[in-house]
């Protein structure tokens, strides 16, 4: 446990948009995988459809023996995954009910609501944007080549689960922060823009970036999963480092540090 002095280390908008970012992720994922649902392959290339076979990715079901089976495909390989994919409660159905809003099979309401929050997401990180620019904060999270040089090291104290509470961010955080707000969520609306009709009437080129439409798709879902990942490791890392202090720095602003000095 950290005994040092309690600093003021995130600033008003920085909470407030972390919590917004938190929420219309959440909603962005669940109506994500009721999207994936009404057509759950995924593919690289301008062609896909009921007919072509060129999935990388894809749930469905067989019946064997009279019964329903979940079946998914990995780049040819095929895995019985029978009530986690592919087959919920006797019904054909890529992901289940629990991981889907809304629960019941409403590719129009889930589109609705994935956009909506979308938009909160993509206004919310452009405001966020602007004032960190204008505050000072966005250095703070840019790892510099002092930073970098101290790699190896914060990786170690990692992988031993030595954790030090500075009025900073470390290294790993830095890059693992930087990663998500200048790289995968820009590309997460990329290529979201680039599936719609509307945006590739008026901006073409995003689908020659891409290759195509559902390549597009494919990178825009594997982001998704990439995402998931951070998640997890950041709650864990909430866990194994305090998790009321990390608490109270993202709600109240205030953490608390180590004693002694701190650069």
């Amino acid at each position: 446990m950290s005994n040092g002095p309690l600093i003021y280390r995130q600033r008003l908008l920085t909470r407030i948009t972390h919590w917004v970012w938190a929420i219309s992720l959440f909603f962005l994922l669940l109506t994500g995988l009721q999207i994936f649902n009404a057509f759950p392959s995924l593919h690289i290339g301008n062609e896909s459809g009921f007919d072509y076979d060129n999935a990388v990715f894809a749930v469905g079901a067989r019946e064997v023996d009279g019964a329903l089976q979940g079946v998914t495909r990995i780049l040819g390989t095929e895995f019985e995954t029978t009530g986690v994919l592919g087959v919920s409660n006797g019904e054909v159905r890529a992901f289940p009910a629990a991981l889907t809003i809304p629960s019941s099979q409403s590719l129009a309401t889930g589109r609705v609501i994935h956009f909506f929050f979308a938009w909160v997401l993509v206004i919310t990180l452009g405001v966020w944007l602007f004032a960190s620019v204008l505050n000072g904060h966005l250095r703070q999270l840019l790892p510099t080549l002092s930073d970098l040089r101290g790699l190896p090291r914060d990786l170690a104290n990692h992988a031993r689960l030595r954790f030090h509470h500075g009025p900073h961010y470390g290294v790993l955080q830095k890059i693992a922060y930087a990663s998500v707000l200048f790289g995968a969520l820009p590309l997460m609306i990329l290529t979201g823009l680039s599936m719609s009709p509307g945006i590739n009437a008026a901006a073409p080129w995003l689908l020659d970036l891409f290759q195509g439409r559902q390549t597009a798709r494919t990178i825009h879902f594997l982001t998704m999963v990439a995402l998931v990942g951070f998640f997890v490791v950041h709650m864990a890392m909430i866990l194994l480092a305090g998790p009321m202090n990390e608490m109270r720095s993202i709600v109240t602003g205030w953490y608390r540090t180590d004693g002694g000095k701190h650069d």
